[in-house]
């Protein structure tokens, strides 16, 4: 397990306990670990919890299976003896595992060319602008090979028992799913966000497809006339099923929309503000500084440096 600093506490624990559990129901050692750090010392959680290591990447390795489990902001992690620490495990035939952030650090390493790829859906503009190549995917985690990344979270628990599966076979991981309470575990290819209708509490299937189109369409916002055309109805009923069910009108809504992409943008990627003015569908970068301090009361220069960041 290499930890690195902000690291999700969920993510990691949702990947060791089933090991533990595995081990515990077997009633002998299936699987042992060790925990790594880039430097040998401590590694602190996001939530303030720490992890002493037993060692650090200037040691060598010699493992079936390597997690690396990385939150916080891993845009601006660049250790370049981490890279190269994990590149020599790549020539090993080690299994990497990317958890949560983790898949950008295999992805700065070098490591995941010419493979299908997730990551949790927080890191995925940044790190659609950092790998504009790779084929990345929306799902829990991707097994390719010997590269497998996962979203994060209680993903990983889903992810751990498939592999328990594949290594120990199905009774053993059933009963580990049970330890934990589980029903039946997620597949891979889950998505990893609520749908529409859970996220925004609808049920009325032309309002669920307006919103699509809006959240598809931030960069080159669609008219009302033309959204009122895809849900089949005239814009001054489309308009009154907005205010029945999200008690904002139509244009509130997708500004909303539009406002919440650039946020992320803003905290998630290098962009300009001008770039990504641009990219939400603004006029000018002047524009949609008046328009984002009027939401966020901050301008969009003050609100990059000042939001507290959530790792995940």
């Amino acid at each position: 397990m290499l930890l690195v600093d902000d690291f999700a506490l969920m993510s990691y624990a949702s990947v060791i306990e089933p090991y533990r559990a595995a081990n515990a129901l077997a009633k002998h050692q299936l699987y042992r670990w060790v925990h790594i750090s880039t430097d040998g010392g401590p590694v602190r959680a996001s939530n303030g919890a720490v992890i002493v290591p037993d060692q650090s990447v200037k040691r060598p390795l010699e493992c079936e299976t390597l997690f690396v489990i990385a939150g916080g902001n891993p845009a601006k992690f660049d250790d370049e003896a981490t890279f190269a620490w994990l590149r020599r495990l790549a020539v090993k035939n080690t299994t990497l595992v990317g958890i949560s952030g983790g898949p950008f650090l295999l992805a700065r390493a070098g490591l995941l060319h010419e493979h299908r790829v997730t990551i949790h859906w927080d890191h995925w503009l940044a790190f659609l602008e950092a790998f504009p190549t790779l084929r990345i995917e929306p799902s829990l985690f991707v097994n390719d090979r010997r590269r497998v990344t996962c979203a994060g979270g209680i993903a990983g628990l889903d992810l751990a028992i498939e592999l328990i599966e594949r290594e120990q076979g199905q009774a053993l991981a059933a009963q580990v799913s049970e330890w934990f309470i589980g029903a039946k575990p997620r597949a891979a290819t889950e998505p990893q966000r609520p749908s529409l209708r859970e996220r925004y509490g609808v049920g009325d299937g032309r309002l669920l497809k307006v919103l699509a189109e809006m959240e598809a369409a931030v960069e080159d916002p669609i008219s009302r006339e033309a959204l009122a055309r895809i849900a089949g109805i005239s814009v001054r009923h489309l308009e009154r099923l907005f205010m029945k069910h999200l008690g904002q009108t139509l244009q509130t809504s997708y500004m909303r929309i539009r406002l919440d992409q650039a946020d992320q943008l803003l905290n998630k990627t290098s962009m300009s503000v001008t770039a990504v003015a641009v990219a939400c569908g603004f006029r000018s970068s002047s524009h949609f500084s008046r328009i984002f301090k009027s939401h966020y009361e901050r301008v969009p220069s003050v609100r990059r440096r000042s939001r507290p960041f959530v790792p995940q």
